[in-house]
């Protein structure tokens, strides 16, 4: 439940609906007793009135006559007490309670003031209000104070509060149920969406047919058909791959067959050697294609999680030169041991074992191809964003209209002869790409050819602490 998108939705939007109805109802609430004291207020001031109209004078004797309808406006059934006092300009108590808390404020004509106050333990609401007497020979004012409990208050305000939160109940539960009827035709699009995704054949990786779905919608519906052509592409050329290592390993697999069978009817000693030579040579490049086809699985995009290895290339072409000095002195290539180098030591970020794969198949093919008597170097240079790897060799190159196709897989220049595998520039080129570089073929200027491998960064390596 708590995973569902139609849930989420519905729970922020009634978490907001029923904030906002709280948030009504307090401002109600305070609406309401704004309300309830006004009308108390408003009967206060008409009870004071009619006891200070009621208050004459009569022959100079202030007479304070407290009519009953003063006090029975009161009478709402809620049992409240009314309290009032009646005095003169001059403090002097007529009638009333003498202890009714006054207010601290002074009095003006006619003008109510409005007070809350605490009499024998009980709240209440009271006003004071001055007049003067009329026919006393001076505007002497008569000052009466008039209080009543909360009790009817206290019941206006929780009646009105139950009214109004029932309401507020009321329509929070109407706008819930439009609120999910809302949500549940919102979220349709995306139930036909999976409906759509959920109905494709697991073996049909074609885009998703259009959908009549919301804007916002629409870049995960690209984002699926997008990632479906990458996986169909890469099927493809996983298909590609396999077809064509189960065509590359039939012939060294026969000729393994071939050689084992002439070996074992040689009668010659001689012979049965010469047949055991030749498939040592079979199985190790037979071995060879196999591991070519393991590291360029592993070079591709998405095989593995990537590594992230800083790694200085001088350090790595070095060891790469030192493995490939004996194999160079067989074949009669001049291989120079020493890296030619300009910037100082470089390094580079990537997969550390792919970058050396890297190093080890251009040397190797350079050594490879070089004929007898030729050389090869290895060239390094850094600019602080750029690294630039350079192999050149004295061979036969490649002619300019084979450069674009060496880099596809198995793919082999027409009369180079047997040893080769057509795998040794793909894994340069997968192992490159994966690292953000690039590389390019070019004639050297000794005819031969000159790979050139450009990898972001360049930087010196940090130098180490010297001991004491």
């Amino acid at each position: 439940m708590l995973d569902s998108l139609r849930f989420r939705l519905l729970a922020w939007l009634l978490l907001a609906l029923a904030g906002l109805v709280g948030l009504n109802l307090w401002i109600t609430a305070g609406t309401v007793r704004r309300t309830a004291d006004a009308v108390v207020d408003r009967m206060l001031v008409a009870s004071a009135r009619a006891i200070a109209e009621q208050t004459t004078v009569d022959q100079g004797v202030v007479d304070a006559m407290v009519p009953p309808a003063a006090l029975e406006m009161f009478s709402t059934g809620y049992r409240d007490r009314v309290y009032y006092r009646v005095q003169g300009a001059d403090q002097r108590l007529l009638t009333g309670y003498p202890d009714l808390p006054l207010p601290m404020s002074p009095l003006a004509a006619l003008q109510p003031v409005y007070y809350a106050g605490t009499y024998r333990d009980q709240p209440l609401r009271l006003v004071a209000f001055a007049q003067p007497l009329v026919g006393a020979g001076r505007a002497d004012p008569v000052q009466v104070v008039v209080g009543v409990t909360l009790n009817s208050r206290d019941a206006m305000v929780q009646d009105l509060l139950i009214g109004a939160s029932g309401q507020q109940g009321l329509m929070l539960l109407v706008a819930g149920l439009v609120v999910a009827v809302g949500v549940t035709r919102a979220l349709a699009p995306v139930l036909r969406l999976r409906d759509a995704v959920l109905a494709h054949d697991p073996n049909d990786l074609e885009p998703v047919a259009p959908l009549p779905v919301p804007s916002e919608l629409r870049p995960l519906v690209d984002a699926l058909n997008t990632y479906m052509q990458r996986v169909r592409a890469q099927m493809a050329a996983q298909r590609r791959f396999v077809a064509n290592a189960a065509h590359q390993l039939k012939t060294p697999l026969a000729l393994l067959s071939t050689q084992a069978s002439v070996a074992a009817r040689a009668a010659d000693e001689g012979e049965r050697g010469e047949a055991l030579a030749a498939l040592r040579r079979t199985t190790r490049q037979t071995a060879r294609m196999a591991n070519q086809m393991l590291t360029l699985s592993r070079a591709e995009a998405g095989s593995r999680r990537p590594r992230v290895d800083s790694v200085d290339l001088v350090a790595a072409v070095r060891l790469v030169l030192d493995d490939f000095t004996d194999p160079a002195l067989a074949r009669g290539v001049d291989l120079d041991p020493e890296v030619a180098m300009a910037g100082g030591p470089l390094r580079v970020t990537g997969d550390g074992a792919m970058l050396r794969e890297m190093i080890v198949n251009l040397v190797d093919n350079a050594v490879r191809y070089t004929l007898p008597g030729g050389t090869v170097r290895v060239e390094l240079d850094g600019d602080g964003r750029h690294c630039r790897l350079r192999v050149i060799d004295s061979g036969p190159g490649i002619p300019a209209e084979e450069q674009a196709r060496v880099f596809e897989r198995f793919y082999r220049i027409p009369g180079t002869g047997p040893e080769g595998s057509g795998l040794g520039l793909a894994i340069v080129k997968e192992v490159c790409e994966a690292a953000g570089g690039r590389v390019t073929l070019e004639t050297s200027a000794e005819g031969g050819l000159m790979v050139e491998v450009v990898l972001p960064g360049g930087a010196a390596p940090p130098r180490e602490a010297a001991g004491g």
